[in-house]
């Protein structure tokens, strides 16, 4: 049957910041297809965290880590961990921003983003990806935005990250593609996150957004969840290098 090309049972899948937002429905939303969770993130709880009893509650076996994606070391170090373990789709969604003028961002809040945005995502999916093209199959998902494409205002570390999570992307298909591992993006637009509270709380930024979606609404974190379970799946077997918009139409105005 059509449904199951989009069937996860047996598969395992890491997927980072999946403590909130986002993560956190693209974590129940691959449970639910039937994945068994991996969730790290800088705040993830062991035990007891929600996405935990998301997880639980859908029937798959789940692991949290607490994970500093701002610490090369400790990245490597837990892509390491994951040695013993056949990851079949990683999910590289874990994101952070800071927000200043450009002139008046500092050195520290633009090298904390890349690292967290883009530099941690790189060494995952090498490190995971290595083992994926050793077996001849894998998924790699990253969160990308629709800032790969725009220059936003106030964000320029965020901006540069997430360009540069769009090459990755596209670069790591390059590679890949012929080798059984599939890397593809989803894009997101204006999701109601804890990234994007700063621009809800402000009346003229938050009517100004909300006036460019053709939509006529912010997205919410679970709108992501059926692209998240498509590029995870084998009905995107085809699909390589990929920057999927999931933005309310935004990009397409």
């Amino acid at each position: 049957m059509t449904l199951d090309l989009f069937d996860l049972t047996g598969r395992v899948a890491v997927v980072t910041g999946a403590r909130r937002g986002i993560g956190l429905a693209i974590a129940e939303a691959l449970a639910r297809a039937g994945a068994d969770v991996i969730a790290a993130s800088a705040g993830q709880e062991r035990d007891g965290s929600e996405v935990e009893r998301r997880v639980r509650a859908a029937g798959r076996s789940f692991r949290g880590h607490r994970l500093d994606l701002a610490d090369r070391a400790a990245v490597t170090a837990f892509a390491a961990e994951l040695a013993d373990t056949p990851v079949d789709i990683l999910v590289n969604n874990a994101g952070t921003v800071r927000r200043a003028p450009a002139a008046e961002h500092s050195d520290a809040d633009f090298d904390h983003v890349l690292a967290v945005d883009l530099a941690s995502q790189f060494v995952l999916a090498r490190e995971v990806g290595r083992r994926m093209l050793e077996r001849g199959s894998g998924k790699i998902i990253f969160t990308a935005s629709v800032l790969s494409f725009q220059g936003g205002v106030t964000i320029p570390g965020y901006a540069a990250a997430k360009s540069g999570v769009a090459g990755l992307t596209r670069a790591l298909a390059n590679e890949w593609a012929g080798r059984g591992v599939n890397v593809n993006a989803i894009v997101p637009g204006y999701i109601t996150t804890d990234n994007t509270q700063a621009l809800q709380d402000d009346p003229q930024r938050h009517a100004a957004i909300l006036d460019r979606i053709p939509a006529g609404r912010w997205g919410r974190p679970e709108d992501l969840a059926g692209v998240a379970v498509f590029l995870a799946s084998a009905a995107s077997d085809y699909v390589h290098g990929a920057l999927v918009p999931v933005d309310g139409g935004w990009l397409g105005r």
